[in-house]
């Protein structure tokens, strides 16, 4: 199985083959689990997987990090949230339709 960034919506004839492997997969599915061989499995992943991963490991990094930094001030009693830009922000994220 590979998976790629691109033709996501399998419109193509790469989509083709892989509905075709599903079916076969989906086929194979009704053998016994002592007849298949866990040798001939494999998955391939693209390099925008991996990309995509790091970034999100860097934005969890720092995402722990913002709110280690917000507990340090709660607990301190130095943290003074800003009421009236939290609640404009509210506002236009639902405007938006973020707020669904």
């Amino acid at each position: 199985m590979r998976v790629y960034n691109s033709n996501i919506s399998g419109g193509t004839a790469a989509g083709a083959d892989r509905a075709q492997e599903a079916r076969g997969t989906e086929a194979a599915a009704g053998k016994t689990a002592n007849s298949s061989n866990p040798a001939n499995d494999r998955v391939e992943l693209s390099q925008a997987l991996g990309s995509l991963a790091k970034a999100m490991s860097a934005e969890s990094a720092s995402r722990a990090s913002r709110v280690s930094a917000l507990a340090a001030q709660y607990q301190s009693g130095a943290y003074q949230p800003n009421s009236h830009a939290t609640s404009k922000s509210m506002i236009h994220e639902a405007l938006a339709g973020g707020g669904q």
